[in-house]
């Protein structure tokens, strides 16, 4: 069975580009424009791994990560961000992100990065 990823990103364009890419790759995709609407979906919706963006209007990428962690605790979720800030990735890390890409990236890397997370073990 495919696995499911979901997109928050509140930009369109990298919205698209990524579920074209993705749903290529043979994943369950979709996508939502900002971390209110990630938050509301996925309670209903089963995720096994989220690509978020750090910068984003209304609820930023931290406070997202906050509250999809707390309703999914076992989700991977991979920060996507054009800012590397260290020490914003080291707390994305500590409130449970699994690693980061920086944008503009790669497509075949982050399809290479995006395969390693789904078939790392999650430790408990």
């Amino acid at each position: 069975m495919a696995e499911t990823i979901m997109i928050v990103d509140d930009r369109v364009g990298i919205r698209k580009l990524l579920l074209e890419v993705l749903d290529g790759a043979g994943y369950i995709v979709f996508a939502t424009a900002g971390g209110a609407e990630a938050v509301d979906k996925i309670g209903s919706q089963p995720v096994d791994l989220v690509l978020l963006d750090m910068k984003m209007s209304g609820m930023d990428g931290l406070e997202t990560l906050t509250r999809l962690k707390k309703i999914r605790p076992h989700v991977k979720i991979l920060i996507m961000t054009a800012y590397e800030e260290l020490e914003v990735l080291k707390e994305a890390a500590r409130r449970g992100a699994c690693g980061h890409i920086s944008k503009p990236f790669d497509i075949e890397e982050l399809k290479d990065m995006i395969a390693r997370k789904l078939h790392t073990a999650t430790a408990s």
